[in-house]
């Protein structure tokens, strides 16, 4: 069985709750698709990282809407950081996956309550065995001899990890395989650090907030 062939789609996926039958969304979740888009231009030769920003070696295309319209973005810009290109359009780029993913039929989006104002989007994945391949690749990752990872897989479980991804990698989880976590980010390039650094400061963020809001 085939897997959409980029990290942003295969962690949309991998994001699927199956006690609740449709994909889990959280805060950071655009900025995780948005990682994992910059991560695939960076596996692909696209872009590189020069003294930590982000730098384009080619513009030759993807034949994907979401990578080819990033990497036009950061090649008519200046040289900014990873966590910029991180934060900047991440929900864009997360509505994009999941048209795209929708169009080639991996998920089915579902409109609760249509006619209300405030009506909501529920993503259902169409074929379940997707998600536990997927999701059986991040295990072998994990715990199969490390020669033996892709550098793809490698980034992708970094990513999950990074991104808190948490059907696949739940806290316990990221405890218990903390050292090869480590080991699977040092392989996988500068985002998966910067989506920490962005999630950090989201995080500090919103207790500041809360805070100012309870005062």
């Amino acid at each position: 069985m085939d897997t959409p062939s980029s990290l942003a789609a295969q962690l949309y996926l991998l994001s699927y709750d199956s006690r609740k039958e449709r994909v889990v969304t959280r805060m950071v979740f655009p900025y995780l698709l948005r990682a994992a888009a910059l991560t695939d231009l960076l596996l692909s030769g696209r872009i590189a990282d020069d003294k930590g920003k982000v730098r384009v070696v080619t513009q030759d295309r993807l034949a994907d809407p979401v990578l080819d319209g990033l990497l036009r973005q950061i090649a008519e810009s200046r040289p900014r950081s990873w966590q910029h290109w991180i934060s900047r359009d991440h929900h864009a780029t997360a509505r994009a996956v999941r048209d795209e993913l929708e169009t080639e039929r991996w998920i089915r989006v579902e409109l609760n309550r249509p006619f209300l104002i405030f009506s909501r989007s529920f993503v259902r994945v169409r074929d379940t065995r997707v998600v536990k391949r997927l999701a059986a690749q991040v295990a072998f990752a994990l715990t199969g001899p490390l020669s033996r990872v892709s550098e793809r897989d490698a980034a992708l479980v970094a990513l999950a990890a990074a991104g808190e991804v948490r059907t696949v990698l739940p806290r316990a989880k990221r405890r218990e395989y903390k050292q090869r976590i480590t080991q699977l980010t040092e392989r996988g390039g500068p985002t998966s650090p910067a989506l920490r650094k962005v999630i950090r400061q989201l995080h500090v963020a919103s207790v500041a907030a809360s805070s100012g809001a309870g005062g």
